[in-house]
């Protein structure tokens, strides 16, 4: 069967997602004993099973492809279109969910200035000329939340009082056994909108994640990207990338920046201060290796101490996933194993009251709150009571 196609809007597609029409061959052609070529896929007539077969690349639905209006090349609609390059090479799986979030953004941004909500920054934008420990201590004043000991929830108030700060946060969840998973660690979205990525072994690097975007918003420069903590204060980094990183780790210091800093060297004589770095990590939820990685870069331990500190950590962690995975085994072979279902991706109260507004205003229905929260409907009464 031959379906009619508008092929500007496959075009439009390429260009919002930077790839070749090479690049999108190679991807639908995986599994295919005869190869498709740029005629079965830039022709006014595709075949239904190739025009899938591009969708399961895009997800659009097949009816995009078929509207006979032109897109619009516009920089609101992605922000490949406004911003030629990014610190990470991004996978087709992070370009997705790039895609998703931005029209996530696109749609929210619509209700809310139907049901009259502010969608506007509330916080100054700050530049590179701007000192990051003058920054962090302004504004932590108003987005430090109160601190909790598990990582966990003291992301879940960091995420609630950007949100009473008009700071939209998103979470996403990758399953185990996706087959391309988004090499990205989170991203900010102009004006207002951070997305992090599930960490599934490690609340901290996604807290640390998540106040490095904050300083992406606070200095309104847009980065899609994936955090090497091992590159924390390198210059091998941009002037915008080392800022974040000082003022995230300023951020999250607070009072204890004075203690790390009476740390004048780590070395094996004193046990490369452990006991202090681990204290520091515990009231800060800086992980101890960020800690060994600033230290490293401010001179205080040696290249070849830091390599010992760090395979030791790696080490730990190697063990700790290997008993973790022969309880699993234990388990399954008793019976006991637990349900594998999906982590749900934590809820901004922001994303909440504006899609609360929007219902009551009569903007949206029963089933937009559904897909907005990600609920079935069954959950509704909890978030319309």
């Amino acid at each position: 069967m031959t379906i009619e196609q508008n092929i500007s809007r496959l075009e439009y597609l390429l260009a919002s997602y930077k790839m070749t029409v090479g690049e999108l061959l190679r991807l639908i052609n995986e599994g295919l004993k005869t190869p498709l070529d740029e005629k079965d896929i830039l022709s006014t007539g595709v075949k239904l099973n190739t025009l899938k077969r591009i969708d399961k690349v895009f997800n659009k639905g097949l009816h995009f492809y078929m509207d006979p209006k032109l897109p619009e090349l516009s920089q609101e609609a992605s922000v490949f279109f406004r911003k030629a390059g990014f610190g990470t090479e991004l996978n087709i799986g992070a370009k997705k969910i790039v895609h998703q979030f931005e029209e996530l953004k696109i749609s929210l941004s619509a209700i809310s200035k139907l049901a009259e909500l502010t969608v506007e920054r509330s916080l100054p934008a700050f530049t590179l000329s701007h000192d990051p420990k003058t920054v962090a201590q302004q504004v932590r004043r108003n987005l430090y939340p109160e601190f909790h000991n598990l990582p966990k929830e003291f992301l879940r108030g960091l995420i609630s009082t950007f949100a009473e700060n008009n700071i939209l946060v998103f979470e996403f969840v990758e399953t185990w056994n996706k087959k391309e998973k988004a090499n990205i660690d989170g991203f900010f979205l102009s004006p207002n909108v951070i997305v992090l990525k599930r960490q599934q072994t490690s609340f901290r690097r996604e807290i640390f994640t998540l106040v490095h975007e904050l300083g992406h918003y606070l200095l309104n420069e847009e980065e899609v990207e994936q955090l090497e903590l091992s590159n924390f204060g390198s210059n091998k980094l941009s002037a915008i990338e080392r800022w974040c990183n000082d003022f995230a780790y300023l951020f999250l210091a607070g009072e204890f920046d004075k203690e790390f800093d009476t740390i004048e060297r780590a070395e094996s004589s004193n046990d490369f201060h452990h006991d202090l770095i681990k204290d520091i990590s515990n009231k800060t939820h800086l992980s101890p290796i960020a800690l060994f990685t600033k230290l490293l870069y401010q001179k205080k331990i040696s290249q070849s101490d830091y390599n010992a500190v760090k395979s030791n950590f790696d080490e730990q962690f190697r063990i700790r996933q290997e008993k973790e995975q022969m309880q699993k085994e234990l388990d399954k072979s008793q019976g006991k194993e637990k349900g594998g279902s999906t982590p749900k991706p934590m809820i901004s109260p922001l994303l909440v009251s504006t899609v609360q507004a929007a219902f009551y205003e009569g903007v949206i229905g029963e089933k937009d709150v559904c897909d907005f929260l990600n609920i079935s409907p069954n959950k509704l009464e909890k978030y319309l009571p």
